[in-house]
């Protein structure tokens, strides 16, 4: 399928106000010079104004290349780099520097790694909880292929949260995540909770891709068939004239709508809006599984 560049004129709702205040500058700084990388900077999330202006961010491991080139994602596709073996330490002192009560650890995929980069995860977790034993940890993880021996690895030393994102509905897979398997990526929440059922699984949807009511209803219903227990669900935004474009921006209210048709499903909590994004206001959410 032709890739479709044209843009069209965000609607009123998404404009944000700047924050005032010093949080921005801090958080950009201590980023900064720590050699960190957040998903906030490297996806262009919308939101990283505010949540930096409020002293938290969704700090992104393993570097900044991501092996797989999704046409919906700005974060860049290129040669990995090798692991950083001091950045579980680095991270866990950024944790304590910034005081967070609740932090959000991602990666880029790294397929080139035989494990996906679990065991990278686990080290960084441990490093946050000997510096910072109150903090709560959750993980958005890629589908590390289908290694199930990696996925139960994880469950075996847990986040508070672990999150994977569905994304799309499964008919735009091959147009939206053409290196990803819809089933796959489903099984991989599944398996969570029966190695680990007590960890709050977490996934979510962008919305404005051109899915329809039906798919996306059948997306939500097969995402809680798994016995996931958060939904996320947001506006996608096109990062640039190389990829997607959106196909429709949904109002306030349509979301409103779509997060009660979720709750029906049985999700103990659903955050939806525009500017949502998977990790946007996660210990809120995460309050609402326990």
């Amino acid at each position: 399928m032709k890739k479709r560049t044209a843009r069209t004129a965000k609607p009123k709702w998404l404009k944000q106000a700047l924050p005032t205040g010093s949080g921005y500058e801090k958080t950009r700084q201590l980023l900064q010079t720590n050699n960190l990388h957040t998903v906030c900077q490297e996806a262009r999330c919308p939101n990283q104004f505010e949540c930096f202006g409020k002293g938290t961010a969704t700090f992104m491991l393993m570097g900044e290349n991501c092996t797989r080139n999704c046409r919906f994602c700005a974060v860049n596709h290129d040669k990995p780099e090798p692991l950083d073996i001091d950045e579980p330490v680095t991270i866990a002192k950024a944790v304590k520097s910034m005081g967070l009560t609740y932090v959000v650890l991602t990666s880029v995929t790294r397929d080139d790694l035989p494990d996906g980069g679990a065991d990278h995860f686990v080290r960084t977790m441990a490093a946050i909880r000997k510096l910072c034993p109150d903090t709560l940890i959750e993980l958005l993880i890629p589908d590390f292929q289908g290694n199930t021996a990696a996925l139960e690895f994880l469950c075996e030393h847990p986040p508070s949260v672990l999150n994977h994102n569905i994304e799309t509905v499964a008919g735009l897979y091959d147009e939206v995540r053409p290196q990803a398997i819809y089933q796959q990526s489903l099984e991989l929440l599944e398996n969570v909770k029966r190695y680990n059922p007590k960890i709050v699984t977490k996934s979510g949807l962008m919305l404005g891709l051109g899915e329809t009511e039906d798919d996306l209803n059948t997306t939500m219903s097969d995402i809680r068939n798994t016995r996931c227990d958060l939904l996320t669900l947001g506006q996608y935004l096109q990062p640039s004239n190389d990829h997607l474009a959106v196909q429709r921006y949904l109002p306030p209210e349509e979301f409103e709508c779509i997060r009660e048709t979720a709750l029906g499903f049985g999700f103990s909590g659903v955050s939806a809006g525009p500017h949502v994004r998977s990790s946007y206001q996660a210990e809120e959410l995460y309050r609402l599984a326990i």
